[in-house]
């Protein structure tokens, strides 16, 4: 995250990206152009964005690009609140995979050729509700402004998530109010 590397993001690219997560209809489509457009900007092995099931205290995966099945299937990712950007909301950089206590399967990310990897908090007014993983094959280094740049989109993505699941919540109890008989519905009820 030093200043090493020249900054990817500019206000033209970050403007395209903010309009798409504003004006896309179909959630799974912005996700997958999401990861594909970080890997290609940032030129890295591959991102994934994960979302927090808070009854099974577990992330499960909604989109991913540039990592194997294999490595996707690899098992149940855990949440560990003092080490995991959902339980801090803040950045979360791992320069070393093989050597760092915050990683579940050191062996399946030596083995699909991921040597460092960076958690960028998705956020939900205060809530932290899932986080953008970026793998690379060797040691990631962002310029301090995209990484600001990520974070600011990984705000706008919870707002989306979250309104994304009102919209399923609310669709759920249409349906469920159109199956309600009718007298019921009218408000009232014939006593016999």
């Amino acid at each position: 995250m030093t200043q090493k590397t020249g900054r990817k993001f500019y206000l033209k690219q970050f403007k395209a990206i903010s309009n798409a997560i504003s004006t896309y209809d179909d959630f799974n489509l912005l996700v997958n152009h999401l990861v594909e457009g970080i890997c290609r900007t940032f030129n890295v092995k591959g991102a994934s964005i994960l979302i927090m099931d808070q009854i099974e205290q577990q992330m499960f995966r909604v989109s991913s690009y540039g990592i194997s099945e294999e490595y996707l299937n690899k098992g149940p990712l855990f949440i560990d609140d003092k080490y995991c950007s959902l339980g801090t909301g803040k950045v979360e950089l791992i320069q070393d995979i093989q050597h760092d206590e915050r990683i579940q399967y050191p062996k399946a990310a030596e083995k699909e050729g991921i040597a460092s990897m960076m958690g960028i908090p998705i956020k939900y007014r205060s809530w932290v509700i899932g986080v953008i993983r970026i793998y690379d094959r060797e040691e990631l280094n962002f310029h301090e402004s995209d990484v600001d740049s990520l974070c600011v989109l990984g705000n706008q993505l919870g707002l989306v998530i979250e309104n994304n699941g009102l919209k399923n919540f609310v669709d759920h109890v249409n349906m469920a109010f159109e199956q309600l008989p009718p007298r019921i519905v009218r408000g009232y009820c014939n006593p016999s």
